[in-house]
């Protein structure tokens, strides 16, 4: 299913309802001519680049689509777009060997991309919905999709009582916003459905952008599916001097209270309402094809996110080049799951590989990519003068048998599946019958589920380590393969946690501790004990992610534009998603007033375009960015080891040896923390200053790093 919506699943959230896209038609010819005349003008001020030559950027990332094969016969989603895959490895790079962080899910992996942030510093290491808890040592349910400054989004119906930014720096504050770096240099930011720069609903954000007695919020209460259509998904930030927001009377303060280096004066366009009239006057906004844009009940506006196909994103994307807005972000739905889902249920229909109706949205995918590219020529929007950065938010696994017949590719032999969808797992049943442990707690439903145990007892509590240990001894049946395996593949408590940045500012968001499950399940509380079943396959789901089983955290990113090497794809570059906007910015010649987590990729820079102080230097660079990562990334060799020995203190039985290998870890933490942020002030000062390393200095963080990846790693292979 979509990651994106996995929060409606559980949670019914009438204000939220998601709509969906209806067929219909309209001429493109004369709406293109009318936005062709408009580029021209509205580049005047926006320049990007060290030599001016980007005239503007399209970031597109994708909800879960793979560039590896998930079977071997079957092409993967990448394969079977040609026009998105040759437009990436003629023009540019492909690294095929990038990673989101964990927990792995669309919030985490999409907000980890544009801020360049590990999760403890913008707030959202449990997606797409999270718990926290209360100070009477309850918890509730809250939801990551909420606009950037927001509070958190209670969405339990008792009231809010954690009113924290949803989007939560290390300081306590809102985290930096991702298109400031953009409007400070006069450039436009049109949205398409990324994740929190946005509007996300209709209950918390209207409030929040427009004020609860303002018009906006009193259209939420007469009809609030058209509410959502008109409000959400789809906005502008504009420049300080940008004509889109001068004129407009529905442009709102772009408020951001606590960016550093203040941001006063701008202004945004929300929603499909306010957006189109701007972009688009004289005409409906219509998808790549042609079709008016609405949803299911024929509602003109933001058809919902399960909607957002490449034919409906991209036609949003192209209209708000075409008008002038020199940068883009874009969010498009996963291929995988039927889009639009259907109205009726089962709801969220997932497709194994292979099978007919997902060979035939790859397709319907890779036609409107390229009528895109096409269309952006036409404009004269190509690859000599735009930055295209495209990417997905996490891998995942498909949980199905084999497919029949035997050898079917799904492009000329059509795939069926007798047994397809993720096996369900209660965690509170198997306890109780397993290990005769009724504690009583709830989770965060998830292949790698958080626990936070009612009362919210510590780290050392016996209820806290009977309830860990127990769980480190379940086992089911795989009624996949009829296999007996453990559920849990790994265990963190809030040491290792905070190793792997998860651990945000606001104390309340913190598990009890995270079950990292294997990959096949997702795992549930809801059986009291397993007279109930306990492992069921549930049919409309078949794509698990979110644990940290390879395939799910490996994933891709390609950059092509001026000054990125034209080196096709290659795994030999190991990067993760905070990587990414380092790197654009650059290659932009931008930067933000913060540090960021991620590293330039100079390995696909062109020579020519990195500044003197990091070209001098520039193998000196790369093999300490290579050790920063190893050591800091949350999903690199150190967090790998380090959850091995994790898992060892939670389900070890004598608290002896649970204290010793916690201060272990917590050690281990301080001594990286201390490394990683010297590490990142160097190359930060080298990409976006003028000071080169020091030779001196990098060997140093370089011995040191491995010192310390060695004895974590040594600490992992040994006997407990």
């Amino acid at each position: 299913m979509a990651a994106r919506n996995r929060v409606f699943r559980f949670i019914v959230i009438p204000s939220l309802a998601l709509v969906m896209v209806t067929s219909g038609g309209a001429p493109l010819r004369s709406r293109v001519l009318f936005q062709e005349s408009r580029v021209a003008s509205a580049e005047s001020e926006c320049r990007l680049g060290a030599q001016e030559d980007i005239r503007r950027v399209v970031f597109i990332q994708f909800d879960n689509v793979h560039f590896r094969r998930d079977v071997p016969n079957v092409p993967s989603d990448l394969e079977q777009m040609p026009h998105l895959l040759s437009f990436i490895t003629d023009n540019g790079t492909l690294l095929t060997n990038d990673h989101t962080v964990p927990i792995s899910h669309t919030a985490t992996g999409f907000l980890s991309t544009i801020t360049g942030l590990y999760p403890d510093r913008m707030g959202q290491p449990v997606s797409n919905t999270y718990r926290y808890f209360t100070p009477s040592g309850a918890s509730r349910n809250a939801v990551s999709f909420a606009y950037w400054t927001a509070p958190v989004f209670d969405v339990s119906g008792a009231g809010q009582t954690n009113f924290t930014p949803t989007m939560i720096d290390e300081r306590g504050k809102i985290a930096p916003a991702p298109w400031v770096a953009y409007t400070r240099s006069h450039c436009d930011v049109g949205i398409v459905g990324m994740a929190n720069t946005v509007l996300e609903n209709v209950a918390i954000d209207i409030p929040t952008v427009f004020g609860p007695n303002s018009p906006e919020a009193a259209a939420v209460r007469a009809d609030n599916k058209q509410a959502f259509a008109d409000f959400v998904g789809i906005g502008v930030h504009c420049a300080q001097e940008s004509g889109l927001c001068s004129a407009p009377v529905h442009a709102r303060p772009d408020l951001l209270p606590d960016e550093p280096g203040g941001y006063d004066g701008y202004m945004a366009l929300f929603g499909h309402k306010y957006v189109a009239p701007v972009i688009n006057p004289a005409h409906p906004l219509t998808d790549i094809n042609g079709t008016t844009i609405a949803d299911s009940a024929g509602r003109v506006g933001f058809p919902g996110w399960d909607s957002l196909t490449a034919a409906v994103a991209l036609g949003y994307t192209a209209t708000m080049l075409e008008a002038g807005i020199s940068v883009t972000y874009t969010y498009l739905s996963a291929t995988h799951d039927q889009n639009p889902p259907p109205s009726s249920p089962p709801f969220h229909l997932a497709f194994g590989p292979g099978e007919a109706g997902y060979v035939a949205q790859l397709r319907a995918y890779d036609d409107a990519f390229g009528k895109f590219f096409a269309r952006l020529a036409a404009a004269g929007i190509t690859p000599r003068n735009t930055l295209f950065v495209f990417s997905a938010d996490e891998g995942d696994r498909f949980v199905g048998g084999p497919a029949s017949p035997s050898g079917c590719d799904g492009v000329t032999t059509p795939c069926t599946y007798s047994v397809l969808g993720e096996v369900n797992l209660s965690l509170r049943g198997l306890l109780a019958t397993q290990r005769g442990n009724t504690t009583s707690l709830q989770i965060h439903f998830d292949s790698a589920p958080t626990v936070y145990i009612d009362g919210n007892p510590g780290p050392s509590d016996p209820v806290t380590r009977r309830l860990q240990q127990d769980a480190s001894r379940l086992t089911v049946t795989n009624p996949i393969t009829g296999a007996v395996e453990s559920v849990t593949e790994a265990l963190a408590g809030p040491a290792e946690m905070k190793l792997l940045h998860m651990i945000t500012s606001d104390p309340y968001r913190t598990p009890t501790f995270t079950l990292f499950g294997r990959a096949d399940y997702y795992i549930f509380k809801d059986a009291a004990d397993c007279a109930s079943p306990c492992v069921a396959v549930q049919r409309p789901y078949a794509w698990s992610h979110g644990t940290i089983d390879p395939e799910i955290m490996q994933t891709w990113v390609g950059f092509v534009g001026p000054g990125v090497r034209q080196s096709g794809p290659t795994d030999e570059v190991w990067a993760d998603h905070t990587d990414v906007r380092p790197t654009m910015l650059a290659l932009l010649g931008l930067q933000d007033q913060y540090i960021s987590d991620g590293r330039v990729l100079a390995e696909i820079i062109s020579p020519g375009r990195l500044p003197d102080s990091l070209r001098t230097r520039r193998e000196t660079f790369i093999r300490l960015a290579t050790l920063y990562k190893k050591i800091n990334a949350p999903i690199g060799d150190l967090a790998r080891a380090s959850l091995s020995v994790s898992t060892r203190a939670l389900a070890a039985t004598d608290e002896p040896t649970y204290a010793r290998l916690t201060q272990q870890l917590q050690d281990w933490t301080a001594e990286r923390n201390r490394l990683a942020a010297r590490m990142k002030a160097a190359l930060y000062a080298a990409a976006f200053g003028s000071d080169p390393i020091s030779e001196g200095e990098a060997h140093a963080l370089i011995e040191a790093g491995e010192s310390l990846l060695d004895r974590v790693q040594n600490a992992a292979g040994s006997e407990p």
